[in-house]
């Protein structure tokens, strides 16, 4: 499961790494303690570059009758994807990029909930592999997205039982490539990222309320 993240990377830098054509447009701000259900930043394929727009966390499939169920959604399983036939559309057609410099899991200490953060060791932003999807209902458009989640690596495995995708930086553009099809070889990337290349740390218990979003949600303690 991934179901916190942050990222705090400033615009310019986003854009040079994720070949963005449209930063001038984005009314973007530093995010500490992202959290399911509100908007986070989403990179797809443009005509002259990368697009970055804002997708509601929280996947609502083009057929829900509810909205509701993105509160379900939030992650995918990649080991499933091809099975499920909402997913495998999706994976064929919609997939995304969902930057981020950290994500949050929770490891139990003698009883304890411990937030966690996971980093590259390196302190660059990365990408998680996610898909999206465009619902309208009675004259209601949401765009929403998932995160899609793989076994852990060596580094997580200790903290918890499932890590988000992190795209590799060549998988990236063909990860959201709209004319790769290729639904072996899009499988193939949704691997544990290498834990030689990731540090994690305890971080202050501030993080578990989504309402909290400063530096104390990232600062070591």
């Amino acid at each position: 499961m991934c179901g916190r993240f942050s990222l705090t990377t400033e615009i310019h830098k986003l854009q040079e790494q994720f070949f963005l054509e449209n930063t001038e447009d984005l009314d973007f701000q530093l995010s500490y303690n992202v959290a399911p259900g509100q908007q986070v930043l989403a990179v797809v394929m443009g005509q002259h570059g990368n697009k970055a727009g804002f997708l509601h966390w929280g996947l609502v499939p083009s057929w829900a009758k509810d909205k509701k169920i993105g509160y379900k959604m939030i992650n995918a399983r990649a080991e499933t994807l091809h099975e499920k036939v909402s997913f495998k559309r999706l994976l064929e057609r919609r997939r995304c990029l969902i930057p981020a410099d950290g994500f949050f899991e929770w490891k139990m200490v003698e009883g304890v909930k411990k937030p966690i953060r996971f980093v590259m060791q390196d302190h660059q932003p990365f990408a998680f592999a996610g898909l999206w999807d465009r619902w309208n209902h009675e004259g209601e458009e949401l765009v929403s997205c998932t995160v899609i989640t793989t076994r852990p690596n060596e580094l997580v495995k200790d903290v918890h039982d499932r890590m988000p995708v992190i795209l590799k930086r060549e998988h990236q553009q063909k990860w959201i490539d709209q004319e790769e099809h290729d639904l072996s070889y899009l499988s193939s990337m949704l691997t544990p990222f290498d834990a030689n290349l990731m540090a994690a740390y305890e971080v202050s218990d501030i993080v578990n309320s989504p309402k909290n979003n400063d530096l104390r949600c990232i600062a070591p303690i």
